[in-house]
């Protein structure tokens, strides 16, 4: 899997998407070349399962990544949370950082152009990396 960096708004870090392969791999290495091929996207979804609205935990992560010219570029990263009290409270985007769109939307901040929010991913990635290396998710993947 070949993960393309050129033209993101976002310092999105090599450490990132190595991360990210290497969830692939084991699902990835099993499909044939023509398989891969004719995939549009994937997408990683990583559920702390202690995660709830009562006692918190470690907010849902989905990566989206779309296939261009035998190469993966990066769709969307959204973070989530509970938003509201129980027993009404309902998972929200907290945090999305749209790449395609070149927005970025932050609860109860708006919507912004995701290049003016380059210091906040910078933080997220850096937790993410950290969570992700503590093995604090479950690893969902989808393929379209």
């Amino acid at each position: 899997m070949r993960i393309l960096y050129d033209g993101l708004a976002l310092p999105v870090s090599e450490a990132l998407g190595e991360r990210l392969k290497k969830c692939l791999e084991n699902t990835m290495e099993k499909m044939t070349d023509a398989d891969i091929l004719s995939l549009s996207s994937v997408i990683l979804n990583f559920r702390d399962p202690d995660y709830d609205a009562i006692s918190g935990g470690y907010h849902p992560v989905e990566i989206r990544f779309e296939q261009v010219n035998q190469g993966w570029c990066f769709s969307y990263i959204t973070d989530f949370s509970y938003q509201g009290q129980p027993p009404f409270a309902e998972l929200a985007k907290e945090l999305d950082f749209d790449f395609q769109a070149g927005i970025t939307q932050i609860i109860h901040c708006g919507v912004m152009a995701i290049e003016n929010t380059r210091d906040i991913y910078c933080i997220w990635e850096k937790n993410f990396l950290h969570y992700a290396s503590c093995d604090i998710y479950q690893v969902f993947i989808s393929f379209e």
